[in-house]
C-alpha cells in the first residue's frame, strides 16, 4: 500500500507539473524557415518567448549575410544575432540596378541588398558596417529596424535606401553613422534612441522625415544635410551638441517643444519653408548666425538661457499664423458675435416690459 501511495503521489505531481509547464511551452512560438536557401530569410519569435529561449534560437550573422548573398529578403521579429553583420563583404555588382535618384559614377563600386529587410523587435549583438571609403550600399527594399536594439556600431555611411526607412523604437546603443546617406522615399524614426554619437553629415533626404520624439543622448551631426520635404523633428531631444550648420530645409522644418540641452547651431542654415521653434527649449548656446529663413518663422514662447544670436541672419519678418483663439479673425469673430447676442438679449428684455 505504501509503494502504491507513493506511485500516486508522484503521479499527480508529475501531471500538475506538466499541467504547468505546457502553457509555458506553448507560450514561445517559433516560425520561419530561416535555413532555406531560397524564398524569405524568415524566423519569428512571438512575445511569449523569453530571453533564455531567444538566445538558445539566436542566428548566426553569417547565416544572415549568406541570405543577403543569395539576394534573399530579410525578416526577422524578435530573434538575437550573434556577431557581425559586415555589408562590405557583398560582392561588387556587375550590373547595378537603376534607381530613379541615384545616379550612380561610372567605375563606382557598388554593392546591392536586393530585397527588403526587416529587423523587428530584435538584438543585434555585434557591429553594423560598410566600411568601403569609395563604394555605395543600394538597399533596393524597404528597410525596417523598428524595435531593435543594436549593441555595437551602426555605421551604413554612402548607403542608398531606395525605399521607406523606419527606425521607429529602435535603440543605438553605441555610434550611428550614415554619412552620404540618400534616402530616396519616406524615413519614419519616431521615438528613436541614439547613442553617444550620431552622424547624417551630407546626407539627402528626398522624402518627408520625422524623428519626432526622438532622443539623442550624444553628439547628434546633421551638417550640410538637405532636407527636400518637410522635416518633423518636434519633441525631440538633444542631450549633447547639435548641429545642423550649412544645412537646407526645403520643406517644413518644426522643432516645436524640441529641447536641446546642449549646443546647438544653425549656422548658414538655409530654411526655404516655414521654420516653427515654438515652445522649444535652448539651455545652453543658440547660435543661428548667418542663417536665412525665407518663409514663417515662429519661435513665440521658445525659451533660450543664455540668448540666441542671430548675427548677420537674414530673417523673413513673417510670423507665425495665430491659431484658434490666437487667431485675430477668431477673436474679431466672437467679439461681434457677443455683441450681436447682446444687442439681441436687450432687445428681448425692452420688449418684454
Amino acid at each position: 500500500m505504501p509503494t502504491r501511495r507513493a506511485i500516486g503521489i508522484l503521479a499527480g505531481v508529475l501531471l500538475s507539473l506538466g499541467a504547468a509547464l505546457a502553457p509555458a511551452a506553448a507560450d514561445c512560438v517559433a516560425e520561419g524557415s530561416a535555413g532555406a536557401s531560397q524564398g524569405p530569410f524568415r524566423m519569428h519569435l512571438s512575445a511569449g518567448c523569453t530571453q533564455a529561449e531567444r538566445e538558445s534560437r539566436a542566428l548566426d550573422a553569417a547565416d544572415v549575410m549568406a541570405a543577403l548573398k543569395r539576394g534573399q529578403a530579410i525578416d526577422l521579429s524578435g530573434v538575437v544575432i550573434r556577431g557581425d553583420l559586415a555589408l562590405d563583404a557583398l560582392p561588387v555588382a556587375a550590373d547595378p540596378p537603376a534607381i530613379e535618384g541615384a545616379a550612380v559614377e561610372a567605375g563606382r563600386e557598388v554593392r546591392v541588398v536586393a530585397a527588403g529587410v526587416a529587423l523587428v523587435n530584435s538584438v543585434v549583438r555585434g557591429a553594423v558596417r560598410h566600411r568601403s571609403a569609395q563604394g555605395l550600399l543600394l538597399f533596393a527594399g524597404p528597410v525596417t529596424f523598428a524595435g531593435t536594439a543594436f549593441e555595437q556600431l551602426v555605421d551604413l555611411s554612402r548607403a542608398v535606401f531606395a525605399q521607406p526607412v523606419t527606425l521607429s523604437g529602435a535603440v543605438f546603443l553605441r555610434e550611428s553613422y550614415f554619412v552620404q546617406g540618400r534616402f530616396l522615399r519616406e524615413v519614419t524614426a519616431e521615438k528613436t534612441a541614439f547613442g553617444p554619437h550620431t552622424r547624417f553629415h551630407r546626407s539627402q533626404f528626398l522624402g518627408p522625415v520625422t524623428f519626432q520624439q526622438s532622443g539623442f543622448s550624444g553628439l547628434a551631426e546633421f551638417l550640410e544635410v538637405a532636407f527636400d520635404r518637410d522635416a518633423n523633428l518636434s519633441r525631440t531631444y538633444f542631450k549633447l551638441g547639435t548641429g545642423f550648420s550649412g544645412s537646407r530645409f526645403s520643406g517644413l522644418a518644426d522643432f516645436s517643444e524640441a529641447l536641446f540641452d546642449g549646443d546647438a547651431f544653425f549656422t548658414f542654415t538655409r530654411f526655404d519653408g516655414d521654420a516653427f521653434f515654438r515652445r522649444a527649449t535652448f539651455r545652453a548656446a543658440a547660435d543661428f548666425d548667418d542663417a536665412q529663413f525665407n518663409a514663417r518663422e515662429d519661435f513665440s514662447k521658445a525659451f533660450f538661457e543664455k540668448g540666441p544670436q542671430f548675427t548677420r541672419a537674414k530673417r523673413s519678418g513673417k510670423g507665425p499664423e495665430a491659431l484658434g483663439l490666437e487667431n485675430p479673425q477668431v477673436q474679431y469673430a466672437i467679439t461681434l458675435s457677443l455683441l450681436l447676442f447682446s444687442a439681441l438679449l436687450i432687445a428681448y428684455l425692452i420688449r418684454t416690459r
